[in-house]
């Protein structure tokens, strides 16, 4: 069986590492990013460089799209340049960035009027996952279009969830990554307090990661600490705009989101602070613990 033409849009952390997952499987690529000089390791790889979304789109038969927010979302898919323009009938379309569900919807729309099919596909990982094709596909849509693209989502990711019409794999997205946003903070604040009693930091830590709190998120903080390392594998202003998006779908919904408007007062912060650029377990520092200084 021949593999299927991919178009990936946006080339940033995780959208590279897919790209570079599926270009080592053997598929046709085409590729396109706003700054085409990150796309030049991908063509030395084998893969068609596109000027537009609308020439990435053309030859492919499942378009893939990773970038930052609803903006950059809309710039890629709509538009006379846009992917959709450009997309074959019968392609399926599927959106991995974590956006709102209600511009998740709206392109499920556009996406049907050209002719295609959406998956809102979202994932969670970091770059070391999309780059070893451990990522979790999040996704809402018709499972029709799922089996389509099952072939394709098993080389990027270790297992896709079907959860439900459009918009359900956002949703989803949206109450992972707030969750994940309420640990970091709070993890923060107990260092801080740990500090200002004088405990042993080591011991401290180690309670509380290898106890009841020690959930995966707050074991990476504390490392992140430790190690003084904030290298970005996701970052604090991505996080900040997730947990935005979180609240207003809880709002849109009548639920009331108050710890994860206390985690957005500390990424808001800590961006406000110039961390907007490193790893998202860098907002430590806005709740008043420095990270520990490297050797």
């Amino acid at each position: 069986m021949s593999k299927p033409h991919i178009a990936i849009l946006g080339l940033g952390t995780m959208g590279g590492g897919m790209a570079g997952r599926l270009l080592s499987a053997g598929f046709p690529l085409s590729v396109y990013n706003r700054n085409a000089e990150r796309a030049k390791p991908f063509t030395e790889r084998g893969a068609s460089v596109a000027s537009s979304p609308r020439e990435a789109a053309a030859q492919a038969e499942i378009i893939i799209s990773m970038v930052a927010d609803d903006v950059a979302s809309r710039q890629v898919w709509l538009g006379t340049n846009g992917a959709l323009a450009g997309a074959k009938p019968g392609a399926v379309v599927i959106e991995s960035s974590t956006l709102s569900v209600g511009w998740v919807k709206e392109l499920a729309t556009n996406a049907s009027r050209a002719n295609c099919e959406l998956l809102d596909a979202p994932v969670t990982g970091t770059k070391p996952h999309a780059e070893s094709g451990q990522l979790l596909f999040l996704v809402g849509g018709s499972a029709k279009a799922l089996d389509r693209a099952r072939r394709v989502l098993s080389i990027l990711g270790r297992d896709a969830i079907h959860l439900g019409a459009t918009g359900s794999g956002a949703l989803m997205k949206l109450i992972n990554n707030f969750l994940a946003a309420v640990q970091a903070v709070s993890f923060g604040e107990a260092l801080s307090l740990i500090e200002a009693g004088g405990l042993d930091q080591a011991k401290a830590t180690s309670i509380l990661t290898e106890g009841a709190p020690g959930s995966p998120i707050l074991k990476r903080v504390a490392e992140r600490v430790a190690s003084g390392d904030f290298t970005p594998h996701f970052h604090l202003s991505l996080m900040a705009k997730d947990v935005t998006y979180a609240i207003e779908e809880g709002r849109r919904r009548h639920v009331n989101m108050q710890t994860a408007a206390a985690a957005l007062s500390a990424f808001k912060q800590a961006v406000t602070s110039g961390l907007g650029e490193r790893d998202f377990t860098a907002v430590v520092e806005a709740v008043g613990h420095p990270p520990a200084k490297s050797a």
